[in-house]
């Protein structure tokens, strides 16, 4: 296309990467930086039926966000011809478009889109395809054997990359940094490559680059343009997504994920949600790649007043047990308490039980605050604890002490004399 096509047409920049490799926080970075004084369309690819990305993407100089659940390189793929004609009805409200695949995709078949479709040619042109690359896990989905004819989408996404942002550098040694920088050059010699840390980067790096180039593309894979051509994903992978309205305990989350991380991270690609914790204003944002994993109460997302408090969750990975996932979650969300304020209650702090009271319910995520029965002269840290369950494991009703037998005596010859 000649310069002056793309002067009247719209700029597309494609964000690409493995799951988990910090695409939405690249997305987030670009939205927040007041650098660049666009208006973008985001186009959001989520592959679970469940979308959790775009209730994380900050909305600063967002004029819209489309999503599309599904792969768009094969299953959905029209759907993004269908979003791109409809945004044509936006213009010119918006300067750019950013399309965050999902990290399954090859961005082969999405790139294609902007050539042989005549209709979003005309509207559009591939300013670049951005690849977000994670230094820590890369070389063993680089290295993983797929079945014969099952394509291997971390190549592609690097293959096809116009700039590669190699981040989370801060997890890797430098032997390791140079053997990873060794594959992606081995793979793409021709892109930039640039280290990034929680995929910080200025927006002019990444944006109106021109890097697109469609003769080297076409050298690389003469098939390219060849819409009537097929890929096969893995059959193994697939993706467990659970929505529903309500609140969690999110203190019993934590504790099943971790467990979760024990026996299954090998296998465990990416798994993210948005969720309504039980006492809290903030949505809770949690994400998890393999053994690493980050949640917190968010400030900067908060639950509108009218907005319906609801749980997503999204776990993509091999051979996943979905029963099991979605058992484990469902097992986390909030029930009616068992006690309730000012209730006599026993607390487990770890090597015995002690006597207290419930003062609080659902307090910073936790169903209990239990004030506890400190006998004077004690050395205590507090005296008070929280309940991270409502179980007989952390709490239980308190005991009633058996009666001495002169009390009970004392108790007989009472009822008797009455």
């Amino acid at each position: 296309m000649s310069s002056a096509a793309e002067k009247s047409t719209v700029p597309v920049t494609i964000l690409t990467g493995f799951l988990g490799a910090g695409k939405t926080t690249l997305l987030n970075h670009i939205l927040e930086s007041p650098d660049h004084g666009k208006r973008f369309a985001i186009i959001e690819n989520e592959f679970g039926e469940v979308g959790v990305d775009d209730k994380v993407i900050k909305e600063t100089s967002v004029e819209l966000i489309e999503v599309i659940n599904g792969c768009v390189c094969c299953t959905v793929r029209g759907d993004l011809v269908k979003v791109l004609k409809r945004l044509e009805e936006k213009f010119p409200s918006f300067d750019a478009v950013i399309i965050e695949t999902t990290g399954l995709a090859d961005p082969a078949p999405v790139a294609q889109t902007f050539f042989v479709d005549e209709d979003v040619a005309r509207s559009y042109h591939l300013d670049g395809i951005i690849t977000v690359v994670d230094a820590k896990h890369i070389l063993q989905h680089l290295n993983e054997e797929k079945p014969e004819g099952v394509e291997n989408e971390s190549v592609e996404q690097i293959a096809f990359a116009d700039r590669i942002l190699l981040n989370k550098c801060d997890l890797v040694d430098k032997e390791t940094l140079d053997e990873v920088m060794k594959a992606i050059t081995g793979i793409n010699s021709h892109a930039e490559i640039v280290h990034t840390t929680y995929s910080k980067l200025e927006p002019s790096k990444l944006l109106n680059i021109g890097a697109f180039d469609l003769n080297r593309v076409v050298e690389m894979d003469p098939g390219f343009l060849n819409t009537d051509g097929e890929h096969q994903h893995d059959s193994t992978v697939s993706s467990v997504s659970v929505r529903f309205e309500g609140e969690l305990n999110y203190m019993q989350l934590k504790m099943w994920i971790r467990q979760l991380m024990r026996t299954k991270a090998d296998d465990l690609f990416r798994y993210k949600g948005v969720l309504a914790v039980k006492g809290s204003a903030m949505k809770y944002v949690f994400q998890g790649v393999h053994m690493l994993f980050s949640g917190d109460l968010e400030p900067s997302f908060k639950w509108k007043d009218d907005e319906v408090r609801e749980c997503r969750f999204v776990f993509i990975g091999r051979n996943l047990d979905k029963e099991a996932l979605k058992l484990g979650i469902m097992e986390c969300k909030v029930e009616p308490l068992r006690f309730q304020v000012c209730d006599c209650v026993q607390a487990n702090i770890g090597q015995h039980w002690m006597d207290g009271q419930v003062i609080k319910t659902w307090d910073e995520g936790y169903p209990y605050l239990i004030d506890l029965d400190i006998e004077p002269g004690t050395s205590a840290c507090t005296s008070w604890g929280w309940a991270p369950m409502d179980t007989d494991v952390f709490v239980r009703a308190r005991k009633r002490a058996r009666p001495s037998s002169s009390a009970a005596h004392d108790i007989t010859s009472s009822e008797t004399t009455a």
